[in-house]
């Protein structure tokens, strides 16, 4: 079983960096560390960076995940091999575009492309964020799938995720002891589904909901609180459509899989969200 660390970033092509560059950093709130003719970096933590857009298509992307063995990657790339899914190592060139030591890529049944990637690099200066939207740092992503089952029975039996909850045919998985890293939504293209950022307090999802109305930034979903994690949350469409998440609060799980029951709520508004909020995204409906 390939050992998992935790998401690193995820890589968005993009025919407007610019714009790309004025969402993320005056209503998302990230910093800006590196900028170049076909590329721009973005910090929201620890790390050099959580967020990368590049000169290309909306469709191609990429989410990068650490791996827990420094020395793990050829034994990784062979277990994927072996479970039909074979990786692509990753150039010196290719390598110094991501700040990681190394990494292996491959698509997973969706066809999402993942890249496992090896002491990715930490920032030498602290975060400092473009405008104060109390976000701590890079939090899951919702990832969709083409066959959730499927796609299900592939993360849980290669790596070591694990079901934290069900919501209809949604998987909410985890690597670590927070509620959930990665979220399989059913759709029928492979695609980031949404990208969520943790925050401070519930005060500052408050004020960004007042921010971002403000300046005529679509809220899809929220302000409202999550049955599954317990966070509070706030959804509004970012740069080139993609839907971003503030949230804080999520539910940790620290007993075992023998002590945890993962629980199925029905694919329903109020299994999203107990105050009442509707989301406006397909994927929730």
């Amino acid at each position: 079983m390939i050992e998992l660390r935790d998401l690193a970033y995820v890589r968005l092509g993009t025919k407007d960096l610019a714009g790309a560059e004025r969402f993320t950093t005056g209503l998302l709130g990230l910093q800006a560390i590196r900028r170049g003719a076909d590329r721009l970096y973005l910090r929201s933590n620890y790390r050099d960076h959580s967020l990368c857009y590049f000169a290309g298509e909306k469709r191609e992307q990429a989410v990068g995940i650490e791996l827990k063995d420094w020395n793990g990657l050829d034994a990784a790339m062979a277990a994927l091999a072996a479970a039909g899914r074979p990786a692509t190592r990753g150039t010196p060139a290719e390598c110094a575009d991501r700040a990681v030591e190394d990494f292996a890529w491959f698509d997973d049944p969706t066809g999402n492309r993942i890249e496992l990637v090896v002491r990715p690099h930490d920032a030498n200066r602290r975060y400092f964020a473009a405008r104060d939207a109390g976000i701590k740092g890079f939090g899951h992503i919702g990832l969709n799938t083409t066959d959730s089952r499927r796609d299900e029975r592939f993360w849980t039996s290669v790596f070591n995720v694990r079901v934290s909850d069900w919501i209809g045919g949604a998987p909410l998985l985890r690597m670590t002891n927070v509620h959930h890293q990665l979220a399989l939504f059913p759709t029928k293209a492979p695609g980031v589904q949404h990208i969520n950022h943790q925050v401070e307090t519930i005060d500052d999802i408050m004020r960004s909901w007042y921010f971002l109305q403000e300046r005529q930034v679509k809220i899809v979903f929220g302000p409202g609180r999550h049955a599954t994690s317990g966070g509070y949350f706030l959804y509004f469409e970012g740069h080139d459509g993609m839907v971003f998440e503030y949230s804080n609060a999520d539910r940790t799980i620290i007993d075992d899989d023998a002590a945890h029951r993962p629980r199925q709520f029905p694919m329903e508004a109020a299994s999203f969200c107990v105050w009442g909020s509707k989301p406006d995204i397909a994927e929730f409906r």
